[in-house]
């Protein structure tokens, strides 16, 4: 029997790591339009600037609760705003489907027999669900969320655990992610990084990226 050899890479690549949110599945948008209305209701503006500050990692550098009841100068009842926040973002998501060229870039590095791998701050049942909804869950070698660690983006912990269970060195992997704090982590884990923004961070700077494309279906992993 005759089998097909996979292609080699010409720069030694073995593995690629995959952000979740925003880079697999548009679930960003939602969050941001969800709380906005939200402010406006209570008379308030939440710029994009502003909410970005905690777009992939956590709400320790803006927390969107805390910083309403500040502008409104009287106390919130925090467990309604995280209910109507969860039902108008169940609105905005609707239908959610993979954004364009992950399924495409998840079987190019399967037929070149790269190791797959994925690193997110959400949990892990938030992550886990919708890859499984989606029909893509076996195709990750690896998957580490916030569960796993002590601290997620920008910290690089998320990068250095997935690199090391996935079995390869920094210099041999390939990260692509759609903030800068995913950016600041990957970069500091000392891998490379292919920036894939959305609508929320589109207009966001992004400092010592290897590569900006808009959209997965641009990459050639051959070129890697």
């Amino acid at each position: 029997m005759v089998t097909e050899a996979k292609p080699e890479s010409r720069f030694g690549l073995k593995a690629i790591i995959f952000d979740f949110d925003g880079l697999i599945m548009d679930t960003e948008s939602p969050w941001y339009h969800a709380f906005k209305d939200i402010y406006q209701e209570h008379g308030v503006e939440l710029s994009l600037e502003l909410w970005c500050k905690n777009v992939g990692t956590t709400f320790d550098e803006f927390n969107p609760y805390v910083y309403l009841e500040t502008s409104i100068q009287k106390p919130l009842d925090h467990g309604y705003i995280k209910q109507l926040s969860h039902e108008k973002y169940a609105v905005y998501l609707g239908e959610a489907k993979l954004l364009p060229g992950v399924l495409h870039l998840l079987e190019a590095a399967k037929s070149r027999g790269l190791r797959i791998g994925l690193a997110s701050s959400s949990t892990r049942d938030w992550v886990h669900k919708y890859l499984k909804q989606q029909g893509i869950f076996s195709y990750f070698d690896v998957i580490h969320t916030a569960d796993d660690v002590k601290r997620v983006k920008p910290d690089p912990e998320l990068y250095t655990l997935t690199l090391e269970k996935l079995g390869v060195a920094a210099g041999e992997a390939l990260v692509f992610e759609d903030s800068p704090n995913g950016l600041k982590a990957a970069k500091a884990a000392g891998i490379r990084c292919v920036i894939v923004p959305n609508d929320v961070t589109r207009n966001l700077e992004f400092i010592a990226h290897d590569l900006r494309v808009a959209s997965l279906d641009e990459i050639d992993l051959g070129a890697f």
